[in-house]
């Protein structure tokens, strides 16, 4: 069925005012998201814990929610206060060795390498695989890995290039290592499809608020029941143990699924938001948003190119994810930022370069006023 890009674009307001690529920071929220969040709060302004009942009846569905945006079980996934937090989770709830390795990516984003970094003080040796002027290549990645590592952590789309990875192909080169495959998926997860089993995945971490375009401050983890047990609990609260529900018991006993990793009360008007921004998305379907992206920034990309920009990252559609980041063919990147952002255009500036990142709902005209801007520099 044809996306209805007009019925799926009126739920942005921010559409109205400006022109807004950068979701890679940021995503606005839509009105069925605003609405659950007002109507949660509104529950609680008026009736306070009255419809607690509910709340855990909401948990349990967003759960479900996000299994199916990941083909996981509901039963693997824990809420986050953010990605930095799922990450540390499972970081730090594995036995290290001295001499064990983590190999990752250089230039990850801080919250995917300070969790790491950390580790070596417990004798983690940290093992970063360079890229190419933003892209990588999968023997790269595959030949860093010896027989010491534990874990490769990387980002499913890294965040300055928006080069993307192929999650299955890693997951085999692991499996057949016998090392864990750790993403850091914010910068993906809600724009491209993620299969979780296929990829062989162990563990994932998102926030909400860039591509699931949900809140900030509220975000998953996933972590493969075959592995559950291994990644021990390190922030405990009531809500991690078993018999978290009889208040006199003092059974420190891990609850059988990931809940075990959400330490005491939940972030309700988070989860609220959360649950209505990824039942938008699964209801257009991550293939036609993937879809839709791909084709609006090989649209950018091509455009600038033609005016003699340098692009930082993919070159091909498999390689290319959301984000597009160049270096001005002339001036800075932070003086050409004040020219779009004076023309109500919403981009970012990062280490140099201008980095843009269109949703789904963003258009093609939009795009092409992107690039007539730029082609008035210099």
């Amino acid at each position: 069925m044809p996306l209805d890009l007009q019925l799926y674009r009126s739920q942005y307001p921010v559409t109205d005012s400006s022109i807004y690529m950068n979701h890679a920071a940021v995503s606005p929220i839509s009105r069925r998201v605003r609405d659950a969040m007002v109507g949660l709060l509104d529950e609680v302004h008026h009736g306070g814990a009255e419809n607690w009942l509910r709340w855990m009846q909401t948990y349990d569905a967003v759960r479900n929610s996000l299994a199916q945006l990941l083909n996981a079980e509901s039963s693997e996934i824990a809420f986050a206060k953010n990605t930095s937090a799922g990450i540390s989770t499972f970081a730090n709830g594995l036995e290290w060795r001295p001499g064990d390795e983590v190999v990752s990516i250089e230039g990850e984003f801080p919250a995917n390498f300070y969790v790491w970094k950390a580790l070596e003080k417990r004798g983690v040796v940290i093992r970063l695989v360079r890229p190419d002027e933003g892209r990588l290549s999968f023997e790269s990645i595959a030949g860093a890995l010896t027989s010491r590592t534990r874990v490769l952590a990387v980002s499913f789309v890294q965040y300055l290039s928006g080069f993307r990875l192929d999650l299955e192909k890693l997951g085999q080169v692991c499996a057949a290592q016998g090392c864990l495959l750790f993403v850091d998926a914010i910068q993906g997860l809600g724009a491209f499809p993620v299969d979780v089993k296929e990829a062989q995945i162990a563990g994932l971490a998102a926030d909400g608020h860039k591509w699931m375009m949900g809140p900030e401050g509220c975000g998953m983890l996933y972590v493969n029941r075959r592995i559950m047990e291994r990644i021990t609990p390190r922030e405990i609260g009531w809500t991690t143990v078993r018999h978290w529900s009889d208040f006199s018991s003092r059974d420190l006993s891990w609850r059988d699924d990931a809940r075990r990793y959400e330490c005491g009360t939940l972030n309700t008007v988070g989860i609220y938001g959360l649950g209505a921004a990824v039942d938008l998305l699964l209801e257009i379907g991550i293939p036609n948003i993937a879809g839709r992206i791909l084709d609006l920034t090989a649209r950018l990309r091509n455009g600038l190119l033609e005016q003699g920009h340098s692009i930082y990252g993919p070159r091909t559609c498999e390689e290319a994810s959301g984000i597009v980041s160049f270096v001005p063919r002339q001036g800075s990147a932070e003086r050409l930022l004040e020219i779009f952002l004076g023309h109500r255009v919403q981009v970012a500036a990062r280490l140099g370069m201008v980095r843009i990142s269109p949703h789904f709902y963003n258009t093609e005209e939009e795009i092409d006023r992107v690039l007539e801007i730029s082609r008035a520099v210099g």
